[in-house]
């Protein structure tokens, strides 16, 4: 378990980083929308979306490496939610509790700074090693919506987990 674990505002510099991690095909395979991240469209995403406030990112540091990023998107003032996301982009900081870290402090940026009542994910079934760390962070399993993604055409199915205020001030 890594102890080291801060987290950062990403910047537009991170662009290329994050185009790196995130067309890697080991974080590919474990996302939804599986097109190739261009520069552009990062930098769409970040004036479109972070600057606006609708998405909180950040770069996950494990010590002085920067290894990933984490995500609160589709931020929801009225009804005090929001989506998270994250991926671990250095594949040699996976297993080790990063992404466990990485996601309490997401979840105490969620709750503390923007006040949310809950913080929601989706995640592939078949992926046990992310829904437990998920489970190490707080969260819990709240359905499993079946043939949710058609990717290629097969479906899969898609584990919706959360985690509210008063559990997390539980965990804390």
């Amino acid at each position: 378990m890594s102890n080291n674990v801060t987290i950062r505002k990403i910047t537009e510099a991170d662009t290329a980083k994050i185009v790196k991690w995130r067309n890697a095909p080991s974080v590919v395979e474990h996302f939804i929308y599986r097109t190739p991240l261009t520069e552009e469209a990062h930098l769409n995403w970040f004036h479109n979306r972070i600057e606006t406030g609708d998405v909180v990112q950040f770069i996950i540091c494990d010590g002085e490496n920067e290894v990933g990023s984490v995500y609160l998107r589709d931020i929801d003032p009225v009804n005090k939610k929001c989506e998270y996301g994250i991926f671990i982009g250095e594949e040699s900081c996976r297993g080790r509790g990063v992404g466990s870290a990485a996601a309490r402090l997401a979840l105490d940026y969620a709750f503390e700074e923007l006040k949310l009542n809950r913080v929601f994910l989706r995640v592939f079934a078949d992926n046990p090693r992310a829904i437990k760390s998920y489970e190490n962070a707080g969260f819990k399993k709240e359905g499993v919506f079946r043939d949710d993604v058609i990717i290629d055409g097969t479906g899969y199915d898609m584990v919706f987990m959360g985690i509210l205020r008063r559990e997390w001030k539980k965990e804390a």
